[in-house]
């Protein structure tokens, strides 16, 4: 019988706090907070691919204050480096006893957060050492295997391992962050930068207890149609791209979603929930951009749209608008000539006065008239494209407004991925918005176009041949 006695987890906005004093002084770091502390969350490790410098090893010394009674791990990996640098020395009382064992008091196996520096460099003994404690949380001491306390490892590289003797570790990683140093934007304020320790010490830190009742919680998060169906769609366009992801690491991205479900107040795992498939689907960096884009496109339809074909017609009417607003009467009585004469007077005296008049009336004259029908016909063709324009408006409204909806209480969305799905619909609605005000001042010009009195004898005007779009 299942148990759906509510549990009681961290609130949204109590997480909100811890992130931001996670975040404090690292700029331009929202994603790889985020992650790293959801990561935790779900129990899964996390890998950093980038240069050095850039606030890796800052990220998982803050990540362990979040979680009370974390004690801390952290060590640079060489070829050179020995498991004593790990795991502890040799118990020199046991040897005597005939027992090889290690003394792990302060070293990885006791630790609740660790960082690893440059992990790919460590020689095949410390790596083996590594796998099973990454993913059992065990480690093989003496003849004997105990647990660890081991929450999460930070990881962190200057690149991917080609090594293929190394993808087996390098796929207990669920979480793999490029990360670079700040952009220009944010040049001056890493310069002034004072964060203290301080300032990055939550009040609050999340206890054994809670972090338990996130895991049950999240167990409990269903998997939505919708979601399998993208994660299906998505194993597809892997397949394209000759990508394959282990069973394993599926599996564990489920879980990493149920606990951001769990831990935002949803019942169920939903398709946006795979914005996080560039940071767990990437064998490498070059493809977040390109997962981004299928993310965006595929499953938020949040792209950046310019509507070419109504700017087309646009750009059309309003050609079409100027030839006909500029276009001359036949000239039968002369009035080219007077025309010519009040312009050349005009330009010559300094008061403009009746010369002026004079020239703005014969303009005037000389100006084509158009049959009502003419006007007609053009305000109807501009209609027919104002009304499909308009109705596109609305549906990209609807569909900013349903999605700002979804988003809403996304706790572990970062701020960057929030602005950029909804400010794809921003940048689309101000283009139509744009081109729908060219219409309409476009079909003000036909409805002024100087009219024709037509003879009462006089056959109807026929219709003009349409604007070419």
């Amino acid at each position: 019988m299942v148990d759906n006695t509510p549990l009681p987890l961290p609130s949204p906005d109590r997480l909100r706090g811890l992130l931001a004093t996670l975040e404090s002084g690292l700029l331009e770091r929202a994603t790889e907070v985020r992650l790293a502390l959801l990561a935790a969350l779900a129990g899964e490790h996390v890998l950093l691919i980038g240069p050095p410098g850039t606030a890796k090893s800052e990220l998982a010394r803050r990540l362990h204050r979040v979680f009370e009674g974390a004690p801390y791990f952290e060590r640079l990996l060489t070829r050179f480096s020995t498991p004593e640098e790990l795991f502890g020395p040799l118990s020199l009382k046991a040897l005597e006893d005939d027992r090889y064992e290690r003394l792990t008091a302060g070293f990885l196996p006791t630790a609740g957060i660790a960082f690893l520096d440059e992990v790919f460099k460590a020689n095949s003994a410390i790596l083996n050492a590594l796998l099973t404690l990454l993913n059992e949380r065990e480690f093989d001491n003496g003849v004997g295997r105990t647990r660890t306390p081991l929450v999460s490892v930070i990881a962190a590289s200057n690149e991917v391992p080609a090594d293929e003797a190394l993808q087996a570790f390098h796929d207990r990683f669920l979480v793999r962050l490029p990360i670079a140093p700040v952009s220009d934007a944010s040049f001056e304020a890493l310069l002034r930068l004072t964060t203290t320790d301080d300032d990055t010490t939550p009040t609050d830190a999340l206890t054994a207890a809670e972090r338990a009742d996130i895991t049950r919680a999240s167990a409990r998060v269903r998997l939505s149609v919708e979601a399998v169906e993208a994660l299906r769609a998505l194993r597809r366009w892997l397949g394209e791209q000759q990508i394959t992801l282990s069973d394993r690491r599926w599996r564990l991205w489920v879980g990493l979603m149920r606990t951001a479900a769990a831990t935002e107040g949803r019942a169920q795992v939903d398709a946006l929930d795979l914005w996080l498939a560039p940071f767990v689907a990437s064998p490498t960096p070059e493809l977040v951009p390109r997962l981004t884009q299928w993310f965006d496109t595929e499953i938020a339809g949040a792209v950046p749209q310019d509507a070419p074909w109504l700017t087309r017609a646009v750009e059309a009417f309003e050609h079409q608008w100027e030839i006909e607003r500029s276009a001359e009467a036949e000239d039968d009585d002369g009035t080219a000539g007077k025309l010519a004469l009040a312009r050349a007077i005009s330009g010559s005296q300094d008061d403009g006065g009746m010369a002026r008049l004079m020239t703005e009336s014969l303009e005037a004259h000389t100006r084509r008239r158009y049959s009502p029908v003419h006007i007609a016909a053009r305000l109807a063709q501009l209609d027919e494209i104002t009304g499909p324009a308009a109705a596109h408006w609305t549906r990209v409204h609807q569909d900013a407004t349903a999605l700002a909806d979804r988003l809403h209480d996304r706790v572990w969305m970062p701020a960057p991925v929030l602005e950029r799905l909804l400010g794809a619909h921003t940048h689309t609605l101000a283009t139509l918005d744009g081109l729908l005000a060219r219409l309409e001042a476009t079909r003000a010009g036909f409805a002024a176009l100087p009219v024709e009195t037509p003879a009462t004898d006089a056959p109807p005007a026929p219709a003009p041949e349409p604007v070419a779009l």
